[in-house]
């Protein structure tokens, strides 16, 4: 799982440079590198039904952001870094990587079989549902609530899409 650390680095590197970059439409840029990267986790965690709605969302935010800062300068100040705000911040990233390690360490061994539901749901998709079709039982029955989630996320960021992009109505 190499790959997947390596990713998790230059996600955090980027996050740093959206943060730290003063020209605003270079800051989205690199908070687009991140969402790419984490699409890219997804892939490798195979979950790819997270990774498609993460790419869809990704992109559709991506086009608002650039078109609001397009022409948008904003006035680089230097922040004074009070002490407490230090010290939460380094407990902060502290415990988040405590906790990203123990998650990465209890994911399975490389080319072990990680479909153990799978199994499950092939033997009693049929009994507990009574559809003849297994995955459309797997996908509204067993998986209903994240089937209508990830609809949620991509009918609600295209409608937000529409609503950024829209011409009639819009005052400037």
């Amino acid at each position: 799982m190499i790959e997947l650390h390596i990713i998790l680095i230059l996600m955090i590197l980027g996050a740093i440079v959206a943060m730290e970059i003063e020209s605003l439409l270079s800051s989205v840029i690199a908070l687009g590198a991140v969402g790419a990267g984490l699409t890219l986790a997804f892939l490798l965690l195979r979950a790819p039904d997270l990774a498609i709605t993460q790419l869809v969302v990704e992109i559709l935010s991506l086009v608002i952001l650039i078109k609001a800062t397009v022409g948008v300068e904003v006035k680089s100040q230097r922040l004074r870094i009070k002490r407490g705000y230090l010290v939460f911040a380094v407990i902060f990233v502290v415990l988040f990587i405590w906790i990203s390690r123990k998650a990465i360490m209890d994911l399975p061994q490389f080319g072990s079989p990680i479909m153990k539901m799978g199994s499950q749901y092939i033997a009693s998709g049929l009994k507990k549902t009574g559809a003849a079709n297994l995955v459309s039982a797997i996908i509204l029955d067993f998986r209903g609530y994240d089937t209508l989630g990830e609809a949620t996320i991509l009918f609600t960021s295209a409608i937000g899409v529409i609503t950024v992009l829209r011409k009639i109505g819009r005052k400037l």
